[in-house]
């Protein structure tokens, strides 16, 4: 029986973010600039976000010449739904603690 526990405020900021993107997809570089956090950070919170099934995962097809291609993220239906779920105040505190990194509406 899974848990379903609270996001952290990490873990809420990356799903805003990604849901900010609506169905474009991100690369965890792109998110730990935006949101001001760590790959050690970023990175194991997008694995486990995937393994979960609210993220998806693929391989950039086409990297531009000289670059390998990057691991591309984007929300699931489940994702979506879970970013929405994620209470008010943790989403304030996370993106206080973020600014002026995160800007916008927090609905």
């Amino acid at each position: 029986m899974a848990r379903d526990r609270r996001p952290s405020p990490q873990t809420a900021a990356v799903l805003r973010a990604l849901a900010a993107q609506g169905a474009q997809w991100s690369h965890g570089y792109e998110l730990c600039t935006r949101l001001q956090l760590k790959a050690g950070t970023v990175y194991p919170i997008l694995i486990r976000l995937a393994d979960q099934g609210h993220v998806e995962a693929s391989w950039e097809a086409a990297p531009p010449r000289g670059r390998p291609a990057r691991h591309l993220y984007r929300l699931t239906e489940s994702g979506l739904e879970r970013a929405r779920q994620a209470p008010a105040t943790q989403r304030q505190d996370a993106l206080r603690s973020l600014r002026p990194a995160v800007e916008g509406p927090l609905a």
